[in-house]
């Protein structure tokens, strides 16, 4: 291949920027050259596309969120806009195509592979919910982010002897929950692959306060519950003031840790080789810490498993 494309899909999320950067470098070390595709999809259908060098994407490896922005695209689940996205290609000289984003920009990347453009998916989502893969980049970013964050709500909390609800996101997943609940000490964590019993977590504070506790964490997954209706709940149940705080999109921004900016550089790098041997339709992941690839049809249809065995333990210590 003498010329590849690379976009961002779906939410943004730390270390996209790092990968961007190791994909038109690592081409560049090959004599490839690079196209870069704006606003995901949607610049793909409606052409929006320039040119990557080695200096266009120097000094980004630091930054959050991503350089070539990233959007939703409706059309692409279309006939018309597939064809239309092929034809920009086309016109671009584009050969193969590197897709950094979660199932949903994969599953894209699937339907381009199969009316005959190459295509390389990169896991980027800080959910960390993509079944193919151990890790995904902007994962650490936001663990550590909820962290600085929680660790400054427990200042007040413990001031003022309160209990503190804390809505992390995760749509659907639950390990920022259960990792950032662990490193904070969290009392309880609540999860959408275990469930939630209002009575456990109400029991739970209760004998922790027992054991000579005067305040409370409780990390909760986004969409599982109403964060401030568990709150007022657990404040009538439990006669401690409560407080429900919802992170939100705070979450996905700021600088990338070294992680990320290191798996995304790794990955980005694994993409572009792929590509240079011309082979698509497979997907970058990370199993036991080391860089792999899976057919995408395979990694769209495993599961992903949730880590029982650190939930016990985070459960098991939080008294």
């Amino acid at each position: 291949m003498k010329t590849i494309g690379v976009l961002t899909s779906g939410g943004d999320a730390p270390g996209m920027n790092a990968a961007v950067r190791s994909i038109v470098r690592t081409a560049a070390s090959m004599g490839m050259t690079v196209k870069g595709i704006k606003r995901g999809y949607n610049g793909l259908i409606e052409n929006n596309i320039v040119d990557l060098d080695i200096r266009s994407v120097s000094d980004i490896i630091q930054r959050g969120g991503t350089v070539l922005y990233t959007a939703r695209c409706l059309r692409f689940t279309t006939e018309e806009g597939m064809q239309e996205a092929i034809k920009n290609c086309k016109v671009n000289g584009i050969e193969g195509l590197v897709v950094i984003g979660g199932d949903g920009s994969f599953r894209g990347a699937r339907d381009l592979s199969l009316r005959g453009i190459p295509c390389i998916g990169i896991p980027g989502t800080i959910d960390n919910d993509i079944p193919s893969t151990e890790y995904t980049i902007g994962f650490d970013t936001a663990m550590n982010t909820v962290v600085e964050l929680v660790d400054k709500l427990r200042d007040t909390a413990c001031s003022h002897e309160r209990c503190s609800v804390v809505e992390v996101m995760g749509h659907g997943a639950g390990d920022i929950a259960l990792q950032s609940g662990l490193a904070v000490g969290a009392t309880a964590i609540i999860v959408p692959e275990i469930g939630f019993d209002l009575q456990n977590v109400i029991d739970k504070i209760l004998e922790t306060k027992k054991n000579g506790r005067n305040h409370f964490i409780i990390v909760v997954s986004e969409g599982l519950c109403d964060a401030t209706q568990l709150a007022r709940q657990l404040q009538e149940s439990t006669g401690i003031e409560t407080r429900a705080t919802i992170l939100g999109h705070i979450q996905r921004g700021g600088n990338p840790t070294l992680r990320d900016r290191v798996v995304a550089s790794k990955m980005g790098y694994a993409a572009v080789e792929l590509l240079s041997k011309g082979v698509g339709n497979r997907v970058i992941g990370l199993k036991d810490n080391k860089i792999v690839d899976y057919d995408i049809f395979e990694a769209l249809n495993m599961v992903k498993s949730f880590d029982q065995e650190t939930y016990r333990l985070a459960n098991t210590i939080s008294i």
